[in-house]
């Protein structure tokens, strides 16, 4: 008889467990209340321009925008040189006109060389080049405060090849948006 009054308070002891373990009675959230009849307006997009020459869409303000208003986002340079000729100097002039409708736009301009002279020559004209793309902008009115610069010398050439085309492909600066 012992026996089977353990198994039966066993028995208990386990259901009480099992009832102690399941799931709790949760307080659930209000229902929403009922949809009204009135809608939101929605805001209509920007209408994204569009280019003629290439027939895609334009977002203003983005690299796309920006190419396709300044006519680059590069420059060249000639050999051993960092002066901004006249080509390079029209590009800039569009630049810092695109520039200052964006002014909350920060660039990097990257300055970069063919791959003749020495790694610390290339690096320091690469620097020379960055820099006068920035002085340039910033004689346009671009707050220097919105232009990094940084050199990647031959580093990270545009052209492959040991020619003067490549050479000349090469030798040059580059704006990016954002840093």
């Amino acid at each position: 008889m012992y026996s089977r009054h353990l198994s039966l308070a066993s028995v208990a002891g386990l259901a009480l467990l099992v009832a102690a373990c399941g799931p709790k009675k949760q307080d659930l959230p209000p229902p929403p209340p009922p949809a009204t009849a009135t809608t939101a307006p929605t805001p209509t997009p920007s209408a994204p321009m569009t280019d003629p020459a290439v027939g895609s869409s334009l977002v203003p303000g983005s690299l796309a925008d920006f190419i396709a208003q300044a006519g680059s986002d590069r420059i060249r340079f000639a050999y051993d040189s960092y002066e901004i000729d006249q080509t390079a100097s029209g590009v800039l002039t569009r630049q810092a006109q695109w520039l200052s409708q964006y002014p909350s736009v920060r660039i990097t301009v990257e300055g970069h060389a063919d791959e003749r002279g020495t790694r610390e020559y290339n690096l320091a004209l690469g620097d020379r080049r960055a820099q006068a793309a920035k002085n340039f902008l910033a004689a346009q009115g671009v707050a220097t405060a919105r232009i990094a610069t940084i050199s990647y010398g031959a580093e990270r050439p545009e052209a492959d090849g040991a020619d003067e085309a490549s050479y000349a492909i090469n030798r040059r600066a580059v704006t990016s948006l954002g840093n």
